[in-house]
């Protein structure tokens, strides 16, 4: 087997897609007892809680500001149950909170530590709501809708900085950087990642979920160096992520926040094996764009709750090859499958519901997409892309006795098919012909019981199939959804990356100076923005538009 994952979330938007990331885990767990296709264990652990209770927790460690917690528990238990568990037994009792850095906050303090002052640790009392019940609004921070357990060395939080206020907020990348440079935090992350690493049997590597758009991009820069000088032969893989921001705001936030993000996709893609950014944004640039649109759901871009959920799911989905009971690939061998020639970062894609009617065969449902009906999850504005170097693709939640069913002479190429892993990767070669694709095709769905959203259409079935006519939900509402996802290494990265760095031109960024008095070099910066177009470089393709941008770029 590839082995355990560890994973880091890097600020409050990480926190956001990683409560819907650990619940849609829970959910699977909770399942039908079908054989599993991926290993719950390659992300979760089993230890005992306080109670002696078994109980599986993510392999997590969770950096967030001083306000950003909000109320979990002492053994930090979310509004469902524990789950039932089919991997490997150990006990790791749960060690006191020990002294240490001013920042340190582990265990049952963690009440305080949310800001509240008190102690109390505002644990979900019985008989409460399910969070899914509870109107979208009111949930404000990621513990509002994180339904497991973590353990008390998961969640660590910075005192330095506020979640949210007028002032004292983590906003350059340079605050960020310093952070991680306090030898008493960096001993502090060290002792919680030594925790989970010598409890796994064999390590594959590291999962970094990092807000891209504040300051924790520069906590991110230092962590992946981290990593990387640490576990050197291990996959990094790390997910840089924005929310979708007000079209409106003040100029000086929209410069940082682009700064932030050059300098988070410079530094992150240099200590990892694979960087990708994820937005719902249209745009990242300065000139606001529409957020990304879905046929079949209907959210509120302005709510994380709602944004993070769809990231979530596409998340879930596109890591399932190196979490596969059935494969013998690692992290490492997933991200050099895609990352060759100097590609390191890639662009994300998902089709949240893959739209498919209920009762139809595999041949059938690719045949009636003469273009893959995915959505660029990215940051940047969507282009129609017909050819990438390489790429990963996961469908999911499409029954596999109607996979290749077909009567009498086939149809097409797809109906002669004799596997459904065949039908999608002809399918992909029909799309992407001549890129190096892989591509697996998993019967379990997307399972979205709350507390995932319940902002599907009600032309959605229970399992998240088209009806021909729309229907009123059921009182379940849509509890599955089958998923298209995909990684590419594809040219429409030339032009994001170029692009970012035809907007962070020496007049703009010298407006700014304010930026470089938190820590980053100007020097520095510019350096980053040529690391930025090194690497854009390695997507071109030698056609038309490419040359355009080049041009544009050397005015």
């Amino acid at each position: 087997m590839p082995g355990e994952a560890v994973t880091l979330q890097l600020g409050h938007y990480s926190g956001c897609v990683g409560a819907h990331w650990w619940g849609l885990q829970a959910a699977a767990l909770r399942g039908p007892a079908e054989p599993a296709e991926l290993r719950a264990a390659a992300l979760l652990r089993l230890g005992r809680g306080p109670g002696g209770a078994e109980t599986p927790t993510p392999r997590l460690v969770a950096l967030e500001l001083k306000g950003g917690v909000g109320a979990l528990g002492p053994d930090g238990a979310g509004a469902e149950p524990p789950v039932t568990w089919d991997g490997a037994v150990a006990d790791y009792r749960e060690r006191g909170p020990a002294g240490g850095c001013a920042s340190r906050d582990t265990g049952s303090r963690r009440g305080d530590a949310a800001g509240d002052g008190t102690g109390n640790a505002g644990a979900a009392e019985p008989g409460a709501a399910p969070v899914g019940a509870q109107d979208p609004p009111s949930l404000r921070l990621w513990s509002d809708y994180l339904n497991v357990h973590l353990h008390p060395k998961s969640v660590y939080v910075i005192r330095q900085y506020l979640h949210d206020g007028d002032c004292g907020c983590l906003e350059a990348f340079g605050q960020g950087e310093s952070l991680l440079q306090d030898p008493a935090c960096v001993e502090e992350l060290e002792d919680r990642l030594h925790f989970y690493v010598e409890e796994c049997d064999y390590l594959q590597g590291f999962q970094v979920l990092c807000d891209l758009h504040n300051g924790f991009s520069g906590v991110g820069a230092k962590v992946t160096e981290l990593l990387h000088d640490e576990y050197s032969r291990k996959g990094i893989l790390t997910w840089g992520l924005t929310p979708v921001l007000s079209t409106v705001g003040d100029p000086q936030n929209t410069f940082y926040r682009l700064m932030n993000t050059a300098l988070g996709i410079a530094h992150l893609s240099r200590h990892s094996s694979l960087f990708c950014p994820l937005s719902l944004s249209g745009s990242l640039g300065i000139k606001p764009e529409a957020p990304v649109t879905f046929p079949y759901i209907k959210y509120n871009a302005s709510l994380n709750y709602h944004s993070s959920s769809i990231l979530a799911a596409a998340l879930d989905t596109f890591t399932a090859p190196y979490r596969l009971c059935s494969s013998q690939g690692s992290m490492l061998h997933f991200a050099d499958s895609l990352t060759f020639s100097g590609r390191k970062v890639v662009a994300a894609w998902a089709a949240l519901p893959f739209p498919a009617l209920s009762g139809s065969s595999l041949p059938d449902i690719l045949s009636a997409h003469q273009d893959v009906p995915w959505k660029l999850l990215s940051s940047w504005k969507e282009q129609k892309v017909s050819c990438c170097f390489a790429q990963s693709v996961v469908l999911r939640g499409i029954c596999q006795e109607k996979a290749t069913s077909c009567l009498g002479q086939p149809r097409s190429p797809l109906h002669s098919c004799e596997s459904p892993e065949q039908v999608l990767q002809q399918y992909l070669h029909t799309q992407f012909p001549g890129a190096f694709s892989t591509s697996h095709v998993l019967q379990q769905p997307c399972h979205t019981r709350p507390p995932f959203p319940q902002f599907f259409s009600p032309l959605l079935t229970r399992r998240g199939f088209l009806l021909d006519k729309a229907q009123g939900f059921s009182s379940a509402g849509v509890e599955s959804i089958p998923v298209l996802a995909a990684l590419q290494s594809s040219p429409i990265l030339h032009w994001l990356l170029s692009g970012l760095c035809r907007e962070l031109r020496a007049p703009n960024v010298r407006r700014w100076s304010s930026f470089f008095t938190a820590g980053v070099e100007q020097d520095d910066f510019q350096e980053a923005l040529e690391e930025i177009k090194t690497l854009a470089q390695c997507y071109e393709t030698g056609f038309g538009a490419d040359g355009s941008e080049d041009e544009a770029d050397s005015d």
